[in-house]
């Protein structure tokens, strides 16, 4: 089926999910198109790759569209712990594909080649590891584990099997942020001295007030399963279906859209992360029962690295944010600055006059007459030159989808050997800054971190 089918029977069929081909263009005004040339065609029966989702709700299914859109990639399994999801991914895939609520089995499987994890971030850890320890190929979620302690021992699975570890924080594939990585390196906007980063949102489901069918029982969600390790408790539906809301299964905010922003940054300035973290907020709006806030700030300090000077970036997710919502996240040099939103990369220039200034009023005229012939001496005014554009934006093609682009980049790497751009290092050093303004949010303390060793201080 094809991912534009596949999302009109979900009801979210849209132009801006339709990867198309386009070359680069520059218009008058100062705009260009940037280049982007999507995998098509067929693909050799060698080459063919079979997959299976652990995790099978919506952004799972969303996965899973997209991975099967690429050529060579045909959808085999599903495991979910709700079997009205498995009845859906059977609808959308067909009878024949295996389902289960045991990813044991899946893993079992000679005909599954890779996995897509996109369960609750409380089993991350484990299945990812479990994954890679089958022989299979992982394409894992963000953000990769739930607490900073269970990331080493997915990155040790992943080096000693050797198999290919994707986490999937599409903003390192995204064209977009490529573009401002270059801009950055060519010191377009001179000294990096700040860096702010948003992801707001305004409406229930961006909120996480997912829908929760009536009358569903413990059983219909294998809830004992579900808790893992957890303390046992009585069957709460909003746990399972809004899980996000509770620090037992997910990890807030920061865990869900920090890391996205912590991700692009650290694409874009060659950072390995930042030395302290620090994190406030609060539940603002949605008083609903859930133990993370809806409103969260992140001051982080980025020392000097062999490639980019010290810096600061400051975060914040809001969940009822009455702008409209929306993500940014804007590079402030000393030259000017570099802003990144969904579909645009905008370089604005600006020029400081290096000579010191004339601040003479409040002298008496005989000295000020003296300080303004010493002035025009010493700092001439600059010869006169041509003034480039104090604007340039870049956009991405219509339709371009940074998670499709994502998989491209998985598949090829299991295809042949090409890098991932977000292995489980690179995942870490995004996952860890986000997870510890958690954990600096509820201990209300500064967390210093390592983000060479990646170690807590």
């Amino acid at each position: 089926m094809k991912r534009k089918t596949f999302l009109t029977k979900m009801g979210l069929a849209t132009t801006a999910m339709a990867g198309l081909p386009y070359i680069s263009t520059r218009a008058r005004n100062n705009a260009e198109t940037l280049a982007y040339e999507k995998e098509s065609g067929a693909s050799a029966p060698n080459d063919r790759i079979q997959i299976a989702l652990i995790g099978a709700g919506w952004i799972g299914q969303v996965n899973g569209a997209t991975a099967v859109e690429l050529p060579g990639v045909k959808l085999v399994a599903a495991c979910d712990l709700y079997h009205s999801r498995l009845e859906r991914c059977r609808e959308l895939w067909g009878d024949d594909i295996f389902t289960t609520s045991d990813y044991r089995e899946i893993l079992a499987r000679p005909d599954v080649d890779a996995v897509i994890i996109s369960t609750t971030d409380h089993w991350h850890d484990i299945q990812a590891i479990d994954a890679l320890n089958a022989g299979k190929a992982v394409f894992l979620e963000k953000p990769m584990v739930q607490h900073v302690s269970q990331a080493y021992a997915v990155i040790d699975a992943e080096k000693k099997t050797g198999n290919v570890l994707q986490v999937g924080s599409q903003l390192t594939s995204d064209i977009l942020y490529l573009k401002a990585q270059e801009m950055v390196r060519a010191g377009e906007i001179g000294k990096l001295v700040l860096v702010e980063g948003n992801f707001d949102r305004f409406s229930a489901e961006g909120a996480w007030q997912y829908s929760i069918p009536p009358g569903v029982t413990a059983e219909d969600v294998n809830w004992d399963t579900y808790l893992r390790d957890l303390p046992h408790r009585e069957f709460d539906p909003k746990q399972f279906f809004r899980w996000r809301n509770y620090r037992d299964f997910g990890t807030g905010s920061s865990g869900d859209l920090f890391v996205h922003l912590l991700s692009a940054v650290h694409l874009v300035t060659d950072s390995y992360g930042p030395s302290a973290i620090m994190a406030t907020g609060g539940l603002r709006y949605w008083d609903d029962g859930r133990d993370v806030p809806d409103v969260m700030l992140g001051m982080l300090d980025y020392p000097e690295s062999a490639s980019h000077p010290a810096f600061n970036l400051a975060l914040r997710v809001n969940f009822i944010a009455g702008s409209g919502g929306g993500v940014t996240i804007r590079f402030v040099g000393s030259e000017g600055e570099i802003v990144v939103d969904w579909t645009n990369v905008t370089l604005r220039k600006a020029t400081m006059d290096k000579r010191p200034p004339v601040t003479v009023d409040d002298f008496s005229g005989q000295t000020r007459e003296a300080f303004l012939e010493y002035h025009r001496e010493n700092y001439p005014p600059p010869a006169p030159s041509v003034i480039p554009p104090s604007e340039l934006v870049y956009r991405s093609p219509e339709g371009y989808d940074s998670r499709r682009h994502h998989f491209e980049n998985f598949f090829a790497s299991m295809r042949h050997g090409e890098p991932v751009y977000q292995n489980g290092t690179v995942a870490l050093r995004a996952a860890a800054p986000a997870l510890l303004s958690n954990d600096s949010y509820h201990s209300q303390k500064i967390i210093h971190w390592d983000p060479v060793e990646m170690k807590i201080l």
